[in-house]
C-alpha cells in the first residue's frame, strides 16, 4: 500500500467514529448556522504582474509522515495571528489526526483569529467532511486528485461550492492536471511532493506549470526551505504558495512571511 492509500485508511476509520458521535444531519445543521465562508479565491488571485508578490498560504502543521514532528504548537490561533501579520493571504490549517496530529480545534481556533481565508487540509474522501469544514468554519478545503476518482472529484467539487467554499485541486502529474482542468478547477495546486512516495522534487513545479491554463490560479506546494524556493515557483508562474515546515520551524514565522513574499518580487 502507498503512503497516500495508509493514510487515507486511517481516515475513514476516524471518520468511522466521528460520524457516530455526530450524526451527518447534526453536521449540515452546523454547516448551514456557519458564517458565510470568505472568498478564497478573491484572495489567492493576482499572484502573477500585480508587483506584490506571490500569495502565501501559511500553514498550521504539527507533524508530517516524512519528517515526523515539526515543532510545538501550543496556540494554533497566534501563530495563525504570526502568520496573517506578515502578509498571508490565507491560512492552510491541518486536521488529519494519525499522521499530521492535526485537529478540527486547530481548524476553529484559527478561524476565530484570522479574518483571511482559512483552508481545511485533510484527506477529503466522504461527503460528511465538507459538511464538517463547513461547521468549523472553513472557506477552502483540499480535494487531492490522486486520492478520488473523476466521479467523486466532480462530486466533490461540487458539493464545495454549494456549501458556499473553494477548493484547492492538488495534482502531481500532467494527467491529474488535465483531471482538474476536466472538472472545472479554479484553483490548480501542483505538489512537488510525490504523496505515494513522499520523494520531493522542487524542479517538479517548473516542469507541470506549462500544463496550468492561465484562468486558473496556480499554486506550488511543498518544498520551501527558504525564499529562494518561493522565488523560483514565482519565476515559473505561481500565483501562491503553500509553505509548512519552514514557517512552523522559523523563530519569527512573520518576518519569514515577509521574507518569502520580498523573494517573490526580486528582493
Amino acid at each position: 500500500m502507498t503512503v497516500l492509500g495508509s493514510i487515507i485508511e486511517g481516515v475513514r476509520e476516524d471518520l468511522e467514529q466521528t460520524r457516530a458521535e455526530s450524526p451527518q444531519r447534526e453536521m449540515e445543521a452546523r454547516a448551514a448556522a456557519a458564517a458565510a465562508p470568505l472568498d478564497a479565491l478573491a484572495a489567492l488571485r493576482g499572484g502573477r504582474g500585480d508587483g506584490a508578490g506571490v500569495r502565501i498560504i501559511a500553514e498550521v502543521k504539527r507533524a508530517s509522515p516524512s519528517k515526523g514532528e515539526l515543532g510545538d504548537i501550543p496556540d494554533p490561533a497566534e501563530l495563525a495571528r504570526s502568520y496573517r501579520d506578515g502578509g498571508a493571504s490565507a491560512i492552510s490549517v491541518l486536521t488529519e489526526r494519525r499522521r499530521f496530529r492535526g485537529s478540527l480545534g486547530d481548524l476553529d481556533a484559527v478561524r476565530a483569529a484570522v479574518d483571511v481565508p482559512v483552508l481545511r487540509k485533510d484527506f477529503m474522501v466522504d461527503e460528511y467532511q465538507f459538511y464538517e469544514a463547513r461547521a468549523y468554519g472553513a472557506d477552502l478545503v483540499l480535494l487531492i486528485v490522486a486520492a478520488l476518482e473523476r466521479d467523486e472529484l466532480a462530486h466533490y467539487l461540487g458539493l464545495t461550492r454549494e456549501l458556499g467554499m473553494e477548493a484547492l485541486v492538488e495534482a502531481h502529474t500532467e494527467e491529474e492536471i488535465a483531471q482538474a482542468v476536466d472538472v472545472g478547477a479554479r484553483i490548480v495546486g501542483v505538489n512537488v511532493r510525490n504523496l505515494k512516495t513522499l520523494d520531493v522534487d522542487v524542479s517538479h513545479y517548473a516542469a507541470m506549470a506549462r500544463h496550468l491554463p492561465d484562468d486558473v490560479v496556480r499554486v506550488a506546494e511543498s518544498g520551501v526551505d527558504g525564499p529562494g524556493v518561493v522565488a523560483d515557483y514565482a519565476r515559473d508562474g505561481a500565483d501562491a504558495v503553500l509553505v509548512g515546515e519552514a514557517l512552523v520551524r522559523d523563530g519569527d514565522p512573520t518576518a519569514a512571511v515577509r521574507r518569502f513574499r520580498a523573494a517573490s518580487r526580486g528582493r
